[in-house]
């Protein structure tokens, strides 16, 4: 019967496997404070390929953050809840059906926790220094998604890393959103 120090050697040579250098994960680089109403921006590929687009909407009561292809198809929207509470924000389809709550769980001085209520799916737990864009995202103890400053040396940018098999898309909202949440979103 292996012991708990072997299990842990075991789950970090298969995070390794999955988010090292030459991983397995989906990476993408997203821009640090990225947008305000009315701006639009480009989440690009591991190889400098512009592969979704977001588009801030202006002139709305609350802000809307629409996901595209590159070919302008909606993929999903981010609102803004208007609740007495403003530490949430909705990730919608293209049909307007809620597929993901973030919500800040927990304020410390030096740490913000989000959970990610996920429609049909496990909840998402996020950890790590969230103003410094160092922090994962899983389900429990497993890691399915990291974000990190490390991987892009352009100023003002990050990486996200995806495992193989999740919903990229989704990922990739829940970031902006929990970028939107921390950094203000004016």
């Amino acid at each position: 019967m292996p012991g708990r120090r072997q299990e842990r050697r075991e789950e970090r040579r298969e995070d390794r496997q999955t988010f090292g250098r030459r991983g397995s994960a989906n990476r993408y680089q997203m821009r640090q404070k990225m947008i305000a109403i009315g701006d639009d921006f480009w989440i690009e590929n591991e190889q400098g390929q512009r592969v979704y687009k977001v588009d801030g909407k202006a002139l709305r009561i609350r802000e809307t953050l629409n996901f595209e292809d590159a070919q302008g198809n909606l993929l999903c929207k981010i609102q803004e809840r208007m609740m007495r509470i403003k530490d949430s924000m909705e990730v919608e389809d293209a049909n307007g059906e809620q597929i993901a709550m973030v919500k800040k769980a927990l304020i410390s001085p030096i740490r913000d926790r989000f959970v990610v209520k996920i429609k049909n799916g496990p909840d998402l737990d996020v950890k790590g220094n969230i103003l410094d864009h160092e922090y994962t995202i899983g389900e429990g103890r497993d890691k399915i998604a990291e974000v990190s400053k490390k991987w892009f040396r352009i100023r003002d940018s990050y990486g996200v890393e995806i495992e193989p098999g999740q919903d990229d898309i989704v990922i990739l909202a829940v970031a902006v959103c929990i970028d939107q949440m921390a950094h203000g979103r004016h």
